[in-house]
């Protein structure tokens, strides 16, 4: 179980740069930009109220979370940033990303596939932060990966959960991502192809990223660690679901708490009990698939299907792909 979804406090910085860039006074939302220190976390409803207050400004932009993420920098990552920009190539920087994402989101949220020639990161519809804050983050990511490739400037495929907005800011989120946006999707996404995984960074520094990963190992050990309830409720899920469908009532049993107890503590994490249960699949399915040991079969009495046809379904629908490919690109790398 992870800890509440949270941004870093370097993460603001850059809705500052934005409102100099406009020479925007917007004194009260300075104010509370101000009142966050560079090295704590902001709760994520802080900052999703900080977005709301700045697109409401006046700056002729159709989309003003767009241009928010392309004043991305490093510093507005923290560590994270400057690893990736050290990296070696593009898929190097990618595999930092995913490894320390959680520094940033204080969970780890980020998923990768094959899809043909294309690498897709995505984000389930559960891990969406909003329409604003995935808008500024989407784009603060292309924006970065065209600061690590200065030629790149169009994406393969960019998906948002959310629903599509007005036409013009249709057209400003294509014109922004060089493709097609696609709306109301099953996860936030973007594609790329892999043959610019292996492109070379300009900016790259073998050993200023070895003390930058270090740097970077040591805050994930410093990270918050999951309470008792996380464990408990993690354990029984794992224990629970090779018996076939969970039911609350029967989670809340094992834990000895009421099921309003244990739906009011999902809320504290902004979960839901389905939530829960898809996210728990997920990652159990992905650790599973990486055994070779295990028949797909198997793999899918483990999770509580009573047909590997029923998991088949469920898998394709969190990740867009088969188990069996799955299991073979992760072969492949």
């Amino acid at each position: 179980m992870a800890t509440p979804m949270r941004v870093t406090g370097a993460w603001v910085q850059q809705l500052t740069d934005w409102l100099d860039l406009h020479q925007l006074a917007a004194p009260a939302l300075r104010l509370l930009l101000d009142s966050r220190r560079q090295d704590e976390a902001v709760p994520l409803a802080f900052w999703q109220s900080l977005l709301a207050q700045a697109v409401e400004l006046p700056t002729g932009e159709p989309v003003p979370a767009l241009e928010i993420g392309a004043q991305v920098r490093p510093r507005h990552v923290g560590v994270l940033g400057y690893l990736t920009l050290a990296s070696r190539t593009l898929g190097e920087a990618m595999q930092v990303y995913q490894r320390y994402e959680q520094l940033f989101y204080g969970q780890q949220l980020v998923r990768v596939r094959r899809q043909g020639e294309l690498v897709v990161m995505y984000w389930s519809a559960e891990a969406t932060t909003g329409a604003l804050a995935d808008t500024v983050a989407i784009a603060a990511l292309v924006s970065f990966l065209r600061r690590l490739l200065p030629d790149v400037s169009a994406m393969a495929q960019v998906s948002f959960v959310f629903a599509a907005p007005d036409e013009a800011a249709c057209a400003a989120y294509d014109a922004f991502f060089g493709c097609r946006v696609r709306f109301a999707a099953n996860a936030t996404e973007v594609a790329l192809p892999v043959a610019w995984l292996g492109r070379p960074l300009p900016h790259s520094d073998p050993a200023g990223r070895e003390q930058l990963d270090q740097q970077a190992r040591a805050l994930m050990l410093a990270q918050p660690a999951a309470d008792s309830f996380d464990r408990a409720l993690q354990h029984a899920l794992v224990r629970r679901l090779p018996e076939g469908e969970v039911a609350l009532k029967q989670v809340a049993l094992d834990l000895h708490l009421s099921v309003r107890s244990v739906q009011r503590r999902l809320a504290q994490r902004q979960l839901s009990w389905r939530g829960l249960l898809e996210r728990t699949r997920l990652q159990l399915a992905e650790q599973y698939l990486a055994d070779p040991a295990l028949q797909l079969g198997e793999v899918a009495l483990l999770l509580g299907f009573s047909e590997q046809s029923a998991f088949n379904r469920a898998f394709r629908r969190w990740t867009a792909t088969t188990p069996a490919r799955f299991r073979r690109d992760l072969r492949l790398h």
